[in-house]
């Protein structure tokens, strides 16, 4: 079988996408959930307000989902600098692939250790707790979430598709856009450059006994353009960018700092992306920031996101 349609939304701006395909089916509560998080935060003075974006996008092969492509990401970078966000005083919308990594529960769900390998039965009472040398780590992270939690700080927001995050995406960028500098969009999701437009895809579930799938993808619509110019445009706006190869990261990165004209780019290779990081911004050198060798307990995100907010502080 041959998937391999010219799609007529090919290089199709992202606001006609919008208006002619249709929101994911939770769409009205992230609404209201989005509407009431801004509501409360926005009348505190100068309170910043972050979007984290985080995980991948899955690119479905039919109507009635069975098959999707999707990439690596399981949102370690987006979940870990929620964390710093809200510790650095910023309140956080998490827009979120279902089901990745989240924000101080990434700790144990993310490990190869089973949770319950944290607990144990107490032999006098029966009763569970959490293991002795254990306890102290999992006190911090608990008050940290439960400060998230209890007061607010943190709205967590899901999307599964491309499509899902696009809606999502402008629905919520449009409603921060009167914060003006006090709003930061983080765009660490991995976002799918390719998908099959839904008027395109297959309705049932492809069948294997119609011989080979052959899949012709057609390129998402671009958003970071109408995100910056049109949707938020006197926000803080970081885009990330990933490359397998070293010559093409620099020329990649000022490329995007030209045509989309937001403020950072934060470049990664695929290899090190845990261990460094470059910093590309307009008419400047990149900075590079690498991971001391001597802290294995260190993250890539604790070195440069002190860096992020002073850029966003001095931004008018």
């Amino acid at each position: 079988m041959s998937v391999s349609p010219k799609s007529p939304t090919q290089g199709l701006d992202p606001e006609k996408y919008l208006k002619v395909h249709s929101p994911p089916s939770h769409f009205q509560q992230c609404k209201d959930d989005i509407d009431n998080f801004l509501e409360f935060w926005s009348q505190i003075p100068d309170r910043k307000i972050a979007l984290v974006t985080s995980g991948g996008t899955t690119v479905p092969l039919e109507s009635q989902t069975v098959r999707f492509l999707d990439n690596f990401s399981a949102g370690t970078r987006g979940a870990t600098s929620a964390e710093f966000f809200l510790e650095h005083g910023y309140s956080v919308i998490f827009l979120h692939r279902q089901f990745s990594l989240q924000p101080y529960s990434r700790h144990y769900s993310h490990t190869t250790n089973c949770f319950l390998d944290y607990l144990e039965m107490d032999p006098k009472s029966n009763q569970i707790q959490v293991e002795a040398k254990y306890a102290e780590e999992m006190k911090d992270i608990l008050f940290k979430y439960k400060d998230a939690k209890d007061n607010r700080k943190l709205l967590a927001v899901s999307f599964v598709t491309v499509s899902d995050y696009l809606f999502l995406l402008n629905y919520a960028a449009q409603a921060m856009a009167p914060l003006e500098s006090r709003a930061l969009f983080y765009l660490a999701a991995a976002v799918s450059d390719f998908f099959i437009p839904p008027e395109l895809m297959a309705q049932h579930k492809i069948q294997s006994t119609e011989g080979e799938l052959n899949i012709s993808l057609s390129k998402v619509p671009k958003f970071l353009k109408p995100l910056v110019s049109k949707w938020a445009p006197n926000a803080f706006i970081v885009s990330f960018k990933l490359e397998t190869d070293p010559l093409l990261l620099e020329p990649k990165a000022k490329q995007a700092l030209v045509q989309y004209g937001h403020q950072l780019v934060i470049g990664n290779l695929l290899g090190t992306r845990k261990h460094e990081v470059w910093f590309f911004t307009v008419g400047k050198e990149p900075v590079h920031l690498q991971m001391p060798t001597d802290s294995p307990h260190m993250t890539i995100e604790s070195l440069f996101l002190p860096r992020l907010f002073e850029l966003h502080s001095s931004y008018k």
